[in-house]
């Protein structure tokens, strides 16, 4: 008999430090989430914004010939479909820009040897059109009809 006391005595103490543990809990949450900032001004809540709705124009197979190892022209070709990330109301002159921006992809790409695209992950190609892209809207002084420019297809051969 004095077992099953003692054991009752147990259970009931344990039950009650759970008890005080997650009363304590509820009581530091509850007044961490109260507090005013140190500053008295009460924060609005912030809105939202949905992200933009895209369009994607894809400018299919630029075709760049690789330089081989000492500068000269080799029979190694990379070919490239890029794919542009604009907004809906800039689709029209994103379009329009296609052969200005093949230009300046061949251009950016032509300068490549074999190794060196070879060595390249098709995040390294993207970061390095886009840096051509943004340089030469910056020299025309025009913002660029796109947000980003992706790679839909990269094959060297």
């Amino acid at each position: 008999m004095k077992t099953k006391a003692k054991l009752i005595a147990l259970i009931g103490a344990v039950a009650l430090l759970a008890a005080g543990g997650a009363g304590a809990a509820v009581w530091w949450m509850q007044s961490h989430r109260a507090q005013p900032p140190a500053d008295g001004k009460t924060e609005a809540p912030k809105e939202v914004k949905p992200a933009p709705d895209y369009k994607y124009v894809t400018l299919d197979k630029v075709l760049v010939m690789l330089r081989g190892p000492n500068g000269s022209a080799v029979s190694h070709y990379m070919a490239v479909d890029i794919v542009f990330k604009t907004l809906p109301e800039q689709e029209k002159r994103t379009k329009e820009h296609l052969p200005l921006l093949r230009t300046v992809a061949v251009k950016a790409l032509s300068v490549h040897t074999v190794e060196s695209a070879s060595a390249m992950s098709v995040e390294e190609f993207a970061q390095l059109l886009n840096k051509a892209y943004q340089a030469n809207y910056a020299a025309e002084r025009r913002e660029p009809p796109f947000a980003e420019a992706l790679i839909g297809k990269l094959i060297i051969e």
